[in-house]
Formats: C-alpha cells, sequence, structure tokens
C-alpha cells in the first residue's frame, strides 16, 4: 500500500472552544443513520425548537465556568439548511450575545443537495456563515436512493455551484465508500466528481452499519450486499493517492483539505477543546475533564427547555489521558510522545507496552521520531487500534 504523504498540518489545542448547534430535522430519514434526526413536520414544530434552543443557549450555564472565546460554531443535525434564513440568523444573534466569538470565527452549515436557494446562500454570508459542509455522500443516482436520499446528483452539482455564485469559498463534501454494491470504479467516479467541484475540503468515510438503521436490517437479509475488505482498502488506498495528487493532505483519518482549509471545528474534539453543545442530543466538553449531554428526543427536549431551560440527561467524568491518546490516534501526525508525558507524567510506549507491540507487529501503527501514529494499513483498521487506548 502507499505511504501517507509526509506534508502535514498543525492541529494544536488553541485554548479556544466552540459552539455545536444541532439541528434535527430532515426531509427524510436515510437507511443508514443513527444520528438524532427527525422528519420535517411543520413549520410551527420547528419554530418551538427554535425558540427552545434559543432559550437554552442563553440560559445560566453552571456547566461551564470561565470559558474561553469562541472560534468556531457548528450547525449540524439533521438538516439545517431546512431552517429559514431568519432563523439562522436568530440563533447565531443569542450565541453572539451569550459569548465571546473572535473576528476571524469559522462558522458552519451542514447543507443537503436542492434544500437552498441563491437568496438562501447569500443571507449565511450576511449572518456571518463561512463555511458549507456539503451532505453528497455519492454522485451515484443508484446509491443515493438506495441509501434513501432525496437529492440527485444534478441536485448536488447544482447546489455547490449556487454556494459558489452566492459567494462561499470554503466547502467541504462529504462522501461514503464502501456501499452496497459499490465497486471501486463507481468509488473513483465519486471521487473524480468531488476533485472537479473543486471543494476546499473532504471527509471521506467507509460506512459503518450502525445496527438499528434500515440499512443493517437490509444487509443482514442480504438484500445490500457490502464489498468485501479487499475492495473496500482498494477503495481506501486510491482515496490516498488521487486527493495527494490533486493538492490534499490528509490531516486526520477522514479528513483531506487543500493548505489552510482544515476544519477548525472538527479539529477541537480531536485536541479536546472545549466544546459547547446546544440542542436536542448535543455533546458537550469542558476542555478538562467533564462531559455532558442533552435529551436525545425532539420532544422531550423542547418541553425540559420550557420548564428549566435546562436539557442536560447524563454526565461523566472521563479518562482524560486514555481520551487524549485516543482521539490523538485520529490525527495523522498522531500522539506526540514528549508531550503526553509532559502531560500526563507517564510513558505511553510503557503503559501500552504489550498492545502497542502486538500493534507494531501488524503493521497498524508506526513510531515516527517522537510520535506514535497510524500507518496507512492501521487507517483501514483503526477500530483495532483505538480499542487499546479506550
Amino acid at each position: 500500500m502507499a505511504r501517507i504523504s509526509g506534508k502535514s498540518i498543525k492541529i494544536v489545542n488553541t485554548a479556544l472552544s466552540g459552539v455545536y448547534l444541532h439541528i434535527p430535522f430532515c426531509r427524510s430519514r436515510c437507511s443508514y443513520c443513527d444520528f438524532a434526526t427527525e422528519v420535517y413536520q411543520n413549520a410551527e414544530s420547528v419554530e418551538r425548537y427554535v425558540d427552545a434552543l434559543c432559550k437554552e443557549i442563553s440560559s445560566p450555564k453552571p456547566k461551564i465556568q470561565n470559558p474561553t472565546a469562541i472560534d468556531s460554531i457548528y450547525f449540524g443535525g439533521g438538516t439545517p439548511s431546512l431552517l429559514t434564513a431568519k432563523q439562522i440568523d436568530r440563533i447565531l444573534r443569542t450565541v453572539r450575545d451569550e459569548f465571546s466569538i473572535t473576528s476571524n470565527a469559522e462558522i458552519t452549515i451542514e447543507i443537503n443537495p436542492a434544500t437552498i436557494t441563491l437568496e438562501t446562500v447569500k443571507s449565511y454570508l450576511d449572518s456571518g456563515i463561512n463555511r458549507a459542509s456539503f451532505g453528497v455522500q455519492t454522485f451515484d443516482d443508484k446509491e443515493l436512493k438506495r441509501l434513501g436520499r432525496m437529492h440527485t446528483a444534478l441536485d448536488a452539482r447544482e447546489t455547490c455551484d449556487l454556494l459558489r455564485e452566492g459567494g462561499f469559498t470554503n466547502i467541504s463534501f462529504d462522501l461514503i465508500a464502501g456501499l452496497p454494491n459499490q465497486t471501486v470504479a463507481d468509488w473513483e467516479r465519486n471521487l473524480d466528481e468531488a476533485l472537479k467541484l473543486q471543494a476546499e475540503h473532504l471527509s471521506l468515510y467507509l460506512l459503518e452499519i450502525e445496527e438499528s438503521t434500515p440499512l443493517a436490517k437490509h444487509i443482514r437479509e442480504g438484500k445490500q450486499p457490502l464489498p468485501d475488505d479487499d475492495l473496500a482498502a482498494e477503495m481506501y488506498e486510491m482515496m490516498f493517492e488521487k486527493t495527494s495528487r490533486a493538492g490534499f493532505i490528509q490531516y486526520e483519518i477522514s479528513s483531506f483539505c487543500l493548505p489552510d482549509f482544515e476544519a477548525r471545528h472538527n479539529s477541537k474534539y480531536w485536541t479536546m477543546d472545549a466544546v459547547y453543545g446546544f440542542g436536542c442530543s448535543a455533546h458537550s466538553f469542558d476542555g478538562k475533564n467533564k462531559r455532558w449531554s442533552n435529551e436525545r428526543d425532539t420532544l422531550k427536549y423542547v418541553q425540559m427547555i420550557d420548564e428549566s431551560s435546562v436539557a442536560v440527561v447524563d454526565t461523566e467524568i472521563i479518562d482524560f489521558a486514555s481520551e487524549y491518546a485516543f482521539l490523538g490516534m485520529r490525527l495523522l501526525r498522531g500522539i506526540d510522545l514528549v508531550e503526553y508525558k509532559a502531560r500526563f507524567g507517564e510513558n505511553l510506549l510503557r503503559k501500552f507496552a504489550a498492545d502497542i507491540e502486538d500493534l507494531l507487529e501488524k503493521g497498524l501503527i508506526e513510531i515516527d521520531e517522537n510520535y506514535l501514529k497510524l500507518t496507512t494499513r492501521g487507517c483501514l483498521f483503526s477500530n483495532e487500534v483505538f480499542a487499546v487506548f479506550v
């Protein structure tokens, strides 16, 4: 297999925080999705949710102790682009009222094809949104139909054109490899199309099967066979080669970007910066050792906010050292062993000596100067590596 490019992006803990805003509404539920989403019913229910979200943001936040400035805001879902431009602007104004936002903050909105107009795009930019994360998944209409997606490949191309025409200069595509019945040639066409459209960032995932989804049921019943491991490995290899030739740098296991276009918000999760989540199912982390999450069900979330302005249902104190190692291995640079020892007072290679030796023998990890990191093969079988540190 080809080696991962030696080029790298410096992803560091910034001591600045992020805000995540969960918008659960979708036009339909995709067959592979296990996120907290619900099918859009009517404008009134969406407005009630926006009311609750803004109330949660503006209410006292006892778990947030002396928050640092915010340099990333992320609208995730769901399909945030189903909200009106006025609702998006209202939510952003509420965040700005409650937090100190840096002047160069990255503000991202997830959109799905055929859910926006040119007027919407311009409204996003006027509100301060400067990055669009675009749920393409595949440019093959047959694959889109099998996934339960509502848009077509043409919709995706036209939406990208709208974003460019409206003024967006930072666009990310999500694409999934290893789909049912997908061939290597199919995946190559997807990559070629994404590169042709000149997105600045690509999130390229191998399909993960969530057991509670319709897709998992179809696979168990043999209705939608998946590519075998050899085909999946070939697709993954192609991902490295094509993106590298196009000038992209891989900085995380599923993340590729042109220089200076790494996803600032997503990087906060891997470097364990503080991220404050609002909305149903949203998770928060204080940047130290405390994590908490909100009620997953949309109606229950709205009721809880109406009654008490709080919807937290779970809080945990994490093992920071283990989380730091696990998440650090997602980055292509790996874990800085010197920094780990300075931070936690222990030698990582000694702490996990037997497991690390096993992974080295399997060719899944390597030691490069002071960094412990995934090999190209390790990226394909990363869950086996991550399990050591969890």
